[in-house]
């Protein structure tokens, strides 16, 4: 566990343990097992047998549940690949406790920058903070990389409306939608501890968490863009194969139409009967050709003044 001291100002670490009253400790527990949490919770701080199942569970949506002595907040990290990872965090006068099975990089990369600079560990309060800032960070950071595969994908439609990104686009949207209620319940969740002078916090300590509060609600603004660009990336691309097989049968349409009176007049002269007046002209032949070309020339020009081709 990291410790501060308060009297001398001084990190350091050591084995989990009950922390004096002039420390602050966050104390982390990677992947434990059920007695490894018992033993913290239940022998060291004497947590509520709620609270310790909730911990050792780590199936919870985002909240906050006040007990007499200490607070429990589940609370969410997102990784690369979109997947939300669970933090059980407990919180006391002068510890803060938080369970997580998979590793989270920012909660490693916070654990060092403590360590390094002074005045971020003066109340449990305090520490709770920069754990959810980071969170929320990280969500930001996600929601522009959503973005700009959003501008990626419709770049691929314009230049070909064929690109076969149907199913990734239906994954992420599944990926948004489950991010939204996560995002929505941490955002109730901090607003709590807005509205209720969190206890463990310095008297001006409320208006960080009001920040966090700011941050994640403009994440949840740009979910919401990105759900509705999503549905509309997928009309634009059904539209413009559409659009495209339309213009396709046009073409289509009009080298059949031209080819119709062609092959009206070859069937007519290729008739196998006597007393046909064409056939005893000297000029019969380049006659049908002439016949043919003036046909084409005219419903060409006929179909340009319409605008058809």
């Amino acid at each position: 566990m990291l410790i501060y001291n308060k009297s001398n100002h001084r990190f350091f670490t050591e084995k989990i343990r009950k922390p004096s009253e002039d420390e602050v400790v966050w104390i982390r527990l990677r992947s434990p097992n059920e007695q490894e949490i018992r033993h913290v919770l239940e022998d060291l701080f004497q947590c509520h047998s709620l609270m310790i199942e909730d911990c050792i569970k780590l199936n919870q949506r985002p909240k906050m549940d006040k007990y007499k002595d200490n607070i429990f907040i589940s609370f969410f990290a997102v990784n690369e690949v979109y997947q939300a990872q669970e933090i059980a965090l407990v919180i006391g006068s002068n510890y803060v406790i938080s369970i997580y099975q998979e590793d989270i990089p920012v909660l490693d990369k916070l654990y060092d920058e403590l360590q390094k600079y002074e005045g971020k560990m003066n109340y449990s309060g305090q520490i709770l903070y920069h754990i959810l800032d980071r969170c929320v960070d990280e969500y930001a950071q996600l929601a522009d990389h959503i973005e700009d595969k959003v501008e990626e994908w419709e770049v691929a439609i314009h230049e070909n409306p064929y690109a076969k990104i149907a199913q990734d686009v239906f994954h992420l949207k599944r990926v948004i939608h489950s991010l939204r209620r996560i995002f929505v319940e941490e955002r109730t969740v901090i607003g709590s501890i807005t509205h209720q002078q969190f206890p463990y916090m310095s008297a001006e300590g409320d208006i960080y968490f009001v920040d966090i509060f700011d941050h994640i609600s403009r994440v949840l603004d740009s979910i919401d863009i990105f759900r509705d660009s999503l549905t509309g990336l997928l009309d634009m691309q059904i539209s413009m194969k559409s659009d495209r097989m339309n213009e396709i049968m046009k073409t289509l349409t009009i080298f059949s139409t031209i080819f119709l009176p062609l092959s009206f007049i070859v069937g007519l002269y290729g008739m196998n009967l006597k007393n046909i007046p064409e056939y005893s002209w000297n000029y019969g032949y380049e006659y049908v050709w002439g016949l043919m070309i003036i046909l084409i020339v005219s419903m060409w020009y006929f179909f340009k003044r319409k605008k058809w081709w």
